[in-house]
């Protein structure tokens, strides 16, 4: 009997897997996910044509705009810019990219970037790599010494590294200075640099958003599967889903408010509002609390009156 039960327990857990694994060999309807939003269909274009852009694919770009009758982007000309500088990094010239972060050295410092010392870097290493010491010297005399009170560490390691000049460079303790992947990386540094300096992400916002969408779309599937259709309608009235969707952290670019009487989150129709006592709330909180009149802040004694409250923008 015993070993019956067993055999039948082994069944069951069995075909109970064998339906989960049945639905993952079949293509999800995306159409049970559909939501009509509406949107400025120029702004779409926009981010389409930027990407194209970005991605350094301008004749493709300018074709799309074109047919979709849409004006010049701001940004092509700032993008054809850090292109021709990233071809010239991918044969091995320094020169644009040092001209252009050597001009933009100021604003690079401020958000704490060290590229234009970093390209220094790589010329030096080129010089040893064609075994000139004495002109990697002078031009560590010239334009890497200046960065010695921030950069000591770097350039002790650079000045050693020109002992093993020659077949030895590859065997030395410094071998990391003369990997070829020192371009790969010197590039998407520039990139990453020069993107925030023109107020872009470094990231295609196209990209972001598809991405962001393919991670959210197998629970929403599920979800419409165990809701059902019918009540599918109900939360497609609102602009909240019923459900939190986690993305990782590369899909948060700001803080997020929940207010501390409420426990709500903001949104666009609840923001959060600065008192002037300097305590946060959300709108819809000082709305209820207020009542059209003067009110007390629920964490300080001091009086509000709500045409006094300003929104907060993260």
């Amino acid at each position: 009997m015993n070993e019956v039960m067993l055999a039948e327990k082994d069944l069951t857990t069995a075909l109970a897997k064998y339906g989960k694994i049945l639905d993952k060999q079949f293509t999800m309807d995306l159409a049970n996910a559909y939501m009509d939003v509406d949107f400025d269909i120029h702004i779409l274009n926009r981010v389409i044509a930027t990407h194209f852009f970005r991605l350094g694919q301008f004749d493709l770009g300018e074709c799309f705009l074109r047919e979709a009758n849409e004006e010049e982007v701001p940004l092509k000309s700032a993008f054809q810019e850090m292109h021709n500088i990233l071809d010239q990094l991918k044969a091995h010239n320094l020169q644009p990219a040092l001209v252009w972060a050597a001009s933009n050295h100021n604003k690079l410092q401020e958000y704490g970037y060290s590229l234009l010392f970093d390209l220094h870097e790589l010329q030096f290493v080129q010089f040893l790599q064609k075994e000139q010491r004495k002109e990697a010297i002078d031009y560590m005399r010239a334009f890497i010494s200046p960065f010695a009170p921030s950069h000591m560490r770097q350039i002790q390691r650079l000045m050693c590294s020109t002992l093993f000049i020659g077949p030895r460079l590859d065997r030395s303790p410094y071998q990391d200075l003369f990997q070829s992947s020192n371009w790969d990386l010197i590039s998407e540094q520039f990139t990453r640099c020069y993107c925030h300096l023109i107020g872009y992400s470094c990231q295609s916002a196209l990209q972001v958003l598809i991405s962001a969408g393919l991670q959210a779309l197998p629970p929403i599937i599920k979800m419409v599967n165990i809701f059902g259709k019918e009540r599918k309608h109900e939360w497609l009235r609102s602009k909240q889903l019923p459900l939190e969707i986690e993305l990782g952290k590369e899909f948060q670019f700001h803080s997020i408010f929940a207010c501390p009487v409420s426990k709500e989150q903001s949104t666009a129709e609840n923001i959060p509002m600065l008192m002037p006592c300097g305590h946060v709330l959300c709108k819809q909180t000082i709305q209820r609390i207020s009542k059209s009149r003067n009110f007390k802040c629920p964490y300080c004694p001091q009086e509000v009156n709500l045409a006094d409250c300003k929104p907060l923008h993260f």
